[in-house]
């Protein structure tokens, strides 16, 4: 029996709910919550179920909330979505039964119990009983405490065609590299500790929704995929087509990366060769093979190191640019209008960088991390944009890294750009040879004494300077607040309390109470000393 149960109440949008300790709610998620509503209400308003059909489509049906918890999620979809009107009903679901009784509360107490049907089950459970065609949903929610791979196969299965997938990932630290053997069990590929971990963690989950749609004919179309906060958040289309299916080896692939200079190199597993343009049955339209490789000798030939193997990850686009316009124009229509979301101009940050991105170049380099091993003060990000513009190569941004570049530059180009840099580069009028600092078994030496085979220019370029950066928005926000993390599990959050506090300076505590401890020792000591012996009297 729980006891000392702290109920609170939360307003958020245009719900106002009441949350207790032994329910979860995670007050940092409002933003994934503000961007979910806008990404899910752009999908309703454009109808975007529709691409591909020739027939019209049914406008009868249902949300789906597999892991509710207080319910406030489903409450401000009902309450907020301005382009729901093809939707029959929202289901609201959890599998304790303390959250469904708060739940219940909260929706009543919103209006909302006519239009939000709550559920008692197991999330997969649930899903897996609405495989029929009649009994689909046009979305699902899934924001799981940690991993959501237990819910991508019972979820793909419940999607109606064209329907959207919006799932959370918790578990950044093994989708991170932390735990590759972690990752391979629960969604089948091996990650890395790269700079742009965070890209192929979003590349990862990817690829395992893509090998369960794979598997029952279905295919994925990623619309906008975020690495934020201590999360990744991913809103995928899963259509039905078993020939579009067949592509599946060609969008997905193995990365090889340098465990010395960190240089990496993608390889994709299926190719897809125009066999037929005339026919629009794929099978015979194109013909699918095996890629040829490695791409990569045995030892990178930068800094004669080994490689390290990752994968498979999903390599085709992680945004589809349409859907980011219609994004940008929602959101053009909010800020005129009277919605009122707390997180909004962290969004349109967010968006403007994402539409920047290149969405063909999978995976980034971080300019700090590539100096580090230079071993050289890092160049502004206008004048290396420059290096890589002047020559005629691509170069953006990522919203996962603030200083992260991505580039269709071969690595010798860039490594070129470097060291061209760390070669000439002055602090106080002197010029800095880095060669004289290292050894000659060090990477830097190996790097940097290799000749420059390209001509580098940092004259600047007009376009050097992105527009995000112009119009001075929130690109990339700090953290939100104190303790911003994924939260303890529900139940828990008291006992967490208590340590937190507890725990404050423990260490300096600790070191203080031994100085104290020893002061007073010596000062019993000395006062041993310094007092004559005492007689007993018989």
């Amino acid at each position: 029996m729980m006891t000392n149960i702290k109920v609170n109440q939360i307003k958020e949008g245009k719900a106002l709910i009441e949350s207790s300790s032994d329910v979860f709610y995670n007050p940092v998620q409002e933003f994934n919550r503000d961007l979910s509503l806008i990404v899910l209400d752009t999908y309703l308003k454009n109808k975007l179920w529709e691409k591909g059909h020739k027939k019209p489509v049914e406008s009868n049906f249902k949300i789906c909330e597999a892991l509710s918890a207080t319910g406030l999620r489903s409450i401000r979809y009902a309450l907020e979505l301005e382009n729901h009107n093809c939707i029959r009903k929202f289901i609201a679901n959890d599998l304790s039964t303390r959250a469904v009784e708060l739940m219940n509360k909260n929706i009543k107490s919103n209006g909302c119990d006519k239009l939000i049907e709550t559920t008692n089950e197991d999330a997969c459970l649930l899903l897996y009983k609405c495989r029929q065609h009649s009994e689909r949903f046009l979305a699902i929610d899934i924001d799981p405490y940690g991993s959501g791979a237990p819910f991508i196969d019972s979820s793909v299965q419940a999607l109606a065609d064209g329907g959207l997938l919006m799932i959370t990932c918790t578990d950044v630290a093994i989708l991170c590299g932390n735990a590759s053997e972690t990752c391979y069990a629960k969604y089948g590929s091996m990650s890395l500790r790269l700079e742009s971990c965070h890209e192929m963690a979003l590349r990862i989950v990817l690829n395992s929704i893509n090998s369960s749609a794979s598997r029952y004919g279905k295919y994925i179309v990623p619309l906008l995929s975020v690495s934020v906060d201590f999360y990744v958040r991913l809103f995928v289309q899963v259509f039905y087509g078993p020939g579009q299916a067949k592509m599946s080896a060609s969008k997905t692939g193995m990365v090889f990366n340098c465990n010395g200079c960190e240089s990496f190199t993608t390889q994709r597993l299926g190719n897809v060769t125009l066999k037929n343009p005339k026919s629009d049955n794929v099978a015979v339209r194109y013909k699918f093979t095996p890629c040829t490789g490695p791409p990569i000798d045995e030892r990178c030939k930068f800094c004669d190191h080994h490689h390290i193997i990752g994968g498979p990850i999903w390599l085709d686009s992680i945004h589809d640019k349409s859907f980011i316009s219609l994004v940008k124009n929602r959101l053009d229509e909010i800020e005129s209008g009277n919605m009122k979301l707390k997180t909004l101009k962290r969004i349109v940050g967010l968006i403007e960088v994402i539409n920047e991105e290149l969405i063909d170049v999978p995976l980034f380099y971080s300019c700090d991390q590539i100096c580090r091993i230079i071993n050289c003060t890092p160049p502004k990000s206008e004048l290396l944009r420059s290096a890589l513009l002047n020559s005629g190569y691509q170069v953006s941004s990522s919203h996962a890294h603030r200083s992260s570049f991505k580039t269709n530059a071969p690595n010798q180009f860039i490594w070129d750009i470097f060291k061209s840099w760390a070669l000439t580069f002055t602090v106080g009028g002197e010029t800095i040879k880095t060669t004289d600092k290292m050894n000659d078994k060090s990477v830097t030496k190996k790097i940097v004494s290799s000749p420059i085979l390209s001509t580098i220019s940092f004259t600047l370029h007009p376009d050097a300077k992105p527009p995000s950066r112009e119009k001075g928005l929130l690109r990339y926000q700090p953290n939100p607040l104190p303790f911003w993390g994924p939260k303890c599990r529900p139940g828990e959050n008291n006992l967490e309390d208590d340590k937190r506090i507890k725990n404050q300076g423990k260490k300096k505590k600790k070191l203080e109470d031994n100085v104290t401890l020893t002061m007073e020792n010596e000062q019993q000591q000395q006062q041993q000393l310094t007092e004559p012996p005492t007689t007993q009297l018989t």
